[in-house]
């Protein structure tokens, strides 16, 4: 558990140092729901992330399974109203960036968190991805269907992360860990520029 802590605080404080990679505001078409849904799938910190939070949803399993892919959903939804009504959020960026490093390492480690824990974490690293989101949306769209899609496309590489869990089961429980080592890897990749 101590090297769990020490890896995810030296992987935020890389974080916290590096320059902000933008890979969000004002990227594509951003006021339908067929932007909103295929955004989710156009770069690797979203695909990522969402997968990985499956993944330890699966990797935790019970209550888990459920409330940790609903709050991420619910908390991103709030984090786009906010940023479609313009309201400031600091490190949007850079805590996009940190969640792909610290969920992928969760799942690496395979943390076993309270389940409210998980809920604390997943909800704040949902807020930088909603909000990343909602200022994408132009002044003139009611951007509606654009949080449609990108909640329901989450919600679905969730799914995935979920089924890919369970799917492998406790005989292939090192396979699910070797996913998340791969995610913060892209995490880190992201944070350097080498992605």
């Amino acid at each position: 558990m101590i090297l769990a802590k020490r890896l995810c605080l030296s992987a935020m404080l890389l974080l916290a140092a590096s320059i902000p990679a933008y890979a969000h505001v004002g990227i594509g078409t951003t006021s339908s729901f067929t932007a909103g849904f295929m955004h989710q799938f156009s770069g690797l910190d979203h695909m990522t992330v969402m997968i990985a939070v499956g993944l330890w949803s699966a990797l935790k399993g019970g209550k888990a399974i459920l409330a940790w892919p609903a709050a991420f959903v619910g908390v991103m939804l709030v984090g786009g109203v906010l940023g479609m009504l313009h309201m400031p959020l600091p490190f949007v960026e850079p805590g996009i960036l940190a969640s792909v490093v610290a969920l992928g390492l969760l799942v690496a480690l395979a943390v076993d968190l309270p389940v409210s824990a998980g809920i604390a974490i997943i909800g704040l690293f949902a807020l930088f991805h909603g909000h990343a989101h909602g200022t994408e949306v132009p002044e003139n769209a009611g951007g509606l269907e654009y949080m449609a899609g990108f909640a329901i496309a989450t919600a679905l590489l969730h799914a995935t992360g979920i089924a890919a869990g369970l799917g492998l089961g406790i005989r292939f429980r090192g396979l699910a860990r070797a996913a998340g080592a791969a995610c913060a890897a892209v995490g880190v990749g992201l944070v350097s520029g080498v992605l």
